[in-house]
Order: structure tokens, then sequence, then C-alpha cells
């Protein structure tokens, strides 16, 4: 039975239900696979997103433009310059004034407070493409590029390397919680998991028994995990951390002498942009056992599921 997402803000993965989330995969399988075999699947005609940007980027961008016209509506991409947020014009006349033009609304920026200003005032839905605080469409890509690899979730072991104080991070135990993945965190002393994130990932883990880890040593977590996961270990807004990340984290870069502790079986993955020959070698990047690639097409198919279940 259909699980009713229509109308349903995304702002974290904790809003959403195991069971909506599964919708989201079957739904991204099915437009993939009418994609691959040509056949149109257009229920959002006459339908237009706003896609608001105080933050840049690439593939946000590109795969949210391309899904809502794939789903025969109109992207209109909304810069900070662009708006009256940035002279002085509150959230919530902004939320009040978009939803008297616009079918959805999808934001990528710095605060997440600005998401959840905008998903309370707006009458419309709001996607978090990202803030500092969560990636929710990167991570329900990332759970159904797993899930296509390995025909499963549940009891899946992901080893996710690097900072473990991030966006990434955050919205990875959101999402391992709610399909039952475990997960290893292994990160330097000083970017361990948040510990308010931790303990609400491990409360909705209770129902699906998702087990989470924390492991120093990158070469003892790495041992028995189907997935290897880094990020960059400098995001935008953090360039005067950069010479201290780099020192504290380069025992964290996944080489291949790292994978070569690992099954053979197990996959590589990264949400990109990669930063190569700091937190992944060329040799991980570009080996059999990555699946970087099929990530980012997947953000297509999964943010094309979000959009037609939730528009």
């Amino acid at each position: 039975m259909a699980v009713k997402l229509k109308g349903k803000d995304l702002v974290t993965l904790r809003d959403w239900s195991t069971e909506q989330i599964w919708q989201v995969f079957k739904t991204a399988e099915m437009i993939k696979q009418m994609q691959y075999t040509g056949q149109p699947y257009q229920p959002l005609k006459g339908k237009t997103l706003g896609m608001i940007f105080t933050k840049p980027s690439t593939r946000t961008r590109v795969s949210f433009e391309v899904a809502i016209y794939q789903l025969g509506g109109h992207g209109l991409f909304l810069s900070a310059q662009e708006l009256q947020l940035r002279r002085g014009e509150t959230v919530a006349d902004t939320a009040q004034v978009l939803s008297r033009y616009l079918d959805g609304i999808m934001i990528r920026t710095y605060a997440h407070k600005d998401v959840e200003d905008l998903a309370e005032y707006a009458s419309i839905p709001v996607i978090n493409g990202l803030t500092d605080y969560a990636h929710p469409c990167q991570v329900l890509t990332d759970l159904f590029t797993i899930y296509e690899k390995f025909g499963r979730l549940d009891g899946i072991n992901m080893v996710y390397l690097g900072d473990g104080n991030n966006n990434m991070c955050n919205s990875m135990l959101f999402g391992a919680a709610k399909v039952g993945m475990n997960l290893t965190i292994s990160a330097p002393e000083g970017y361990e998991p948040d510990a308010e994130v931790l303990k609400l990932a491990r409360e909705d883990a209770k129902a699906t028994g998702a087990k989470f880890a924390f492991e120093s040593d990158p070469q003892k977590a790495i041992g028995g995990a189907d997935v290897i996961y880094t990020d960059v270990w400098t995001s935008m807004g953090q360039e005067e951390e950069k010479e201290a990340r780099l020192k504290a984290m380069q025992p964290y870069q996944v080489n291949g002498e790292l994978m070569n502790l690992a099954d053979a079986s197990s996959v590589f993955m990264h949400c990109l942009p990669a930063h190569r020959g700091e937190e992944v070698t060329d040799e991980v990047a570009d080996s059999v056992q990555s699946i970087i690639f099929d990530q980012a097409e997947n953000r297509l198919h999964a943010q094309k599921a979000v959009l037609a279940l939730t528009m």
C-alpha cells in the first residue's frame, strides 16, 4: 500500500518514516527503469519548482533542474542575489509569497534554520537540498544506490571515514537508523559525531535494529565493511580550518592500502565533489569497487521520486 507523501516537507530524514523512505526507493526504481526503456513519466505537468541557492552547487542544481523538467514541470533558479532575503525580507514572508506562485521549493543554503522556517511558513512542500546540518537528498540517493548493489539495506555494514561531525554524517546516521543499516564512524579526535544527532539516531534505531559504533583507528574500522564512505575534509565555509583538518585527517585517507583491508566485495562511495589526493586517491576513486558515478546518476532518480511523491 502506497504511503502518503503529497505535500510533505523533507527537512531531515528524521521527519520521514521507514515506510515513506522505502516509498522513495521503490518510486526511484520505477522511474529509473522507465527512463532506461524510454517511457515518459510526467506526473508534474504544469507544476513549477522554485530552486533557491545561497550555496553553489553542480550536482544539486543540475539534478533538480533536469528532474523537474523530465517529470513534466518547470524549474525556476533563484540565486541569493535575486531574492529580497538579502535586503532584509523575512523567511516567513518569502515562504508565504513563493507559496502563491510555486508548487514546491528546493533550497540549498548554509543555515539549517532557514529551511526549518521556510517549511514552517510555506504552504507547499519544501525540500532540503543541503544545509550545514543535513543533506537528506544525498543520503536517500546513497541508500538507494546501496539497495541496488546489495538488494537490501537491513544489516549492511557501512564505515564512514573522515569528518564525523558534518551534514553528511548527520544525515547518514538518521538514514541508517530508519533502514536498519549498521554504521561505524572512524574520525580523529575533535571530529566525532554530534552527540545529539547520535542520540536521536539511536532512538530511531530501536525500531530497525541498526547499530552504531565509533572506532578511531581506520584500519580496525574497515574490517567487515560492505560499504566504505568518505566525504571532503573541508566543506564550504571551513576554509580557514583547512590546514588543521588536512593534518588531523590524513590517516583517514581512503587509499589502496586501506581498501586492501576490506573485503573484495565491498564498494567505495563518495557524495562528490571529491578532493582527489586528500580524502581519497585516484587508485580508489577510479577502481572497480568505486560506485561514485552510480551515486551521482542516482541523485537524478531519487530526487525525481521525492518531487513526484511530494508535489
